[in-house]
C-alpha cells in the first residue's frame, strides 16, 4: 500500500477550510437591516411598540414614549425615510455578497458613519447613568439608539473586512508616536477639568460660573445620585483613552484570566473610541452652530452668556475632547495597523522604536 500525504476530498475548497472573515459581519448588517426595516413598516402601518414621542410632544410620560400611540401621523424620517435608508443599507449588504472590494469598502465606512452620527451614542453616555441611577428615562429612545450604534458598529466590521487583504497585525508591541500621547492626555485632561470640575461643584451647591437661578434649577432637576453619576462618568470613561498609548491597549495584561498576553483586537479599540469620538466631534459642532446662530438673532443675550460663562464653554469643551480623542484614535490605529512584508515597523513620524531585551 501506497502511502502518502492526506490531502482533503476535491469537493472541500479552501475557502471552506479558511472561512471568509466578512461573512459574520455580512450575516449581522443582513439582520440589523432587515429588523430596522421590519419595524418602521410596523409603524407605517399604525403599531407603536418601541415608538417615542419624546422629542415632539410636551407629554411627560417617558417610560411610556411620551404618548406615541396619539401620534397618527409617522413623521418622515421616522416611516419611510427610515425604509428608503434601510434599502441603501441593503444594497450595499448585497454588493459587499457580490462585489467585495475597496469600492465596497468605502461605502460600508460611510454607511457606519452615518448610523453612529443618527445614534449621537454620546447622549447614552449621561442618559444610561442617570437612568440607571432612578431618573425616569425613555427607553425607546435609548433602545433605538443601541440599535443604531451596534449597527454602525457591524458595517465598520464589514468595511474592514471587505477592504484590500494587508499581511497579519503585528503581534508585539507597537509604541505609538509622540504626538498621539500628548494629544491623549489632553483627551484625559479635558473631561476632567472641562466637565467633571465645575458640575461636581454644581454638585456641591457652588455657582461656578453660572448664576444662582440656574444653580437652583439644576439642583431641581437632579437628585445627588444621579448628578454625580453624570459628573464622573465621563471622567472615568476618559481614563480609557490612556490604552489608547499604552502596552495595556494592545496586549491583555497578564493577569487577566483566560487572555493575558494575547493581542487585543485593533476593532475592540478603535471602533469604540472613535464612535464616541465623532459624537462629541458632531455634539460640539452643531452646539456651537446654535450657539453662534442664537448669538446672531439676538436670542442669546451677551450678558447672559457672560453670566453663564462655564455652560457656554462646555460647548468648546465637548469639540476639544472629540479631537483629541479622534487624533490619538487615529495615531493607535495607524501604529497598529496591519503592514506589508516590505513595510518597516514603526514607520511612523514621530515613533519611538521598540527597546531591545537586552537594552
Amino acid at each position: 500500500m501506497q502511502m502518502g500525504v492526506w490531502s482533503p476530498p476535491s469537493g472541500r475548497t479552501s475557502r471552506s477550510i479558511n472561512p471568509d472573515p466578512s461573512r459574520s459581519w455580512l450575516v449581522g448588517c443582513a439582520v440589523f437591516v432587515v429588523g430596522e426595516i421590519a419595524l418602521r413598516l410596523y409603524w407605517i402601518a399604525g403599531g407603536r411598540w418601541a415608538y417615542t414621542a419624546c422629542d415632539r410632544t410636551a407629554l411627560v410620560d417617558p417610560a411610556g414614549g411620551c404618548g406615541a400611540d396619539r401620534v397618527h401621523t409617522l413623521p418622515f424620517w421616522a416611516g419611510w425615510g427610515a425604509v428608503g435608508v434601510g434599502v441603501a443599507l441593503a444594497i450595499i449588504v448585497g454588493c459587499a455578497v457580490r462585489f467585495p472590494g475597496r469600492t465596497v469598502a468605502a461605502a460600508s465606512w460611510a454607511a457606519s458613519a452615518l448610523l453612529l452620527v443618527v445614534a449621537f451614542p454620546l447622549h447614552l453616555l449621561f442618559e444610561v447613568p442617570a437612568a440607571l441611577t432612578g431618573r425616569p428615562s425613555d427607553w425607546r429612545d435609548l433602545g433605538a439608539r443601541l440599535a443604531l450604534v451596534a449597527g454602525g458598529v457591524l458595517f465598520a466590521g464589514l468595511a474592514n473586512a471587505s477592504g484590500p487583504r494587508r499581511g497579519p497585525a503585528p503581534a508585539s508591541y507597537q509604541p505609538v508616536p509622540r504626538w498621539t500621547r500628548l494629544w491623549a492626555y489632553a483627551a484625559v485632561a479635558l473631561p476632567v477639568v472641562g466637565w467633571a470640575v465645575p458640575h461636581g461643584l454644581w454638585v456641591l451647591g457652588v455657582p461656578f460660573g453660572i448664576s444662582e437661578q440656574k444653580l437652583d434649577e439644576i439642583q431641581l432637576a437632579l437628585s445627588t445620585e444621579t448628578g454625580l453619576a453624570i459628573t464622573l462618568v465621563p471622567p472615568l470613561a476618559g481614563l480609557l483613552v490612556l490604552g489608547l498609548v499604552q502596552r495595556w491597549g494592545q496586549q491583555f495584561p497578564r493577569w487577566v484570566p483566560g487572555l493575558g498576553g494575547r493581542r487585543v483586537p485593533r476593532l475592540l479599540a478603535v471602533i469604540p473610541a472613535g464612535v464616541v469620538a465623532l459624537a462629541l466631534v458632531t455634539y460640539g459642532v452643531l452646539s456651537v452652530a446654535v450657539f453662534v446662530d442664537q448669538l446672531r438673532t439676538g436670542d442669546l443675550p451677551w450678558p447672559e452668556v457672560w453670566e453663564g460663562w462655564a455652560t457656554s464653554a462646555t460647548l468648546l469643551v465637548f469639540l476639544g475632547w472629540g479631537a483629541s480623542l479622534g487624533v490619538t484614535t487615529t495615531g493607535y490605529a495607524l501604529a497598529t495597523r496591519p503592514r506589508l512584508p516590505s513595510e518597516p515597523a514603526n514607520s511612523l513620524p514621530g515613533s519611538v522604536p521598540p527597546r531591545s531585551e537586552h537594552s
